[in-house]
């Protein structure tokens, strides 16, 4: 038997436990916080669907809303694609 050999791999098995607990704690962590967006996350969907969105991107075309506020809801593309991405990371991880 060879004492060397048996010390690399219990080192190398040791840093891939390490690795895979570091990484699993931060995962879990993130889908904790990502569970507690839940609530947001319909509330953001239900606004995009729903007539008060439409009735903000009509103003912001006519140009009535403040040049210096933050218009990215309003982009289309943009909160369809964070549900879009939060639907397939659902599947993903269920």
């Amino acid at each position: 038997m060879n004492d060397q050999k048996a010390v690399e791999r219990i080192r190398e098995m040791e840093e891939i436990l390490d690795r895979a607990n570091r990484v699993i704690d931060e995962i879990e962590s993130q889908i904790t916080e990502l569970e507690a967006l839940r609530p947001d996350i319909q509330k953001l969907e239900n606004y995009y669907t729903g007539k008060d969105w439409k009735n903000d991107f009509k103003l912001d075309e006519e140009g009535r809303l403040p040049s210096d506020l933050k218009r990215g809801v309003l982009s289309e593309d943009a909160v369809y694609d964070l549900l879009e991405r939060y639907r397939e990371l659902k599947e993903r991880i269920n």
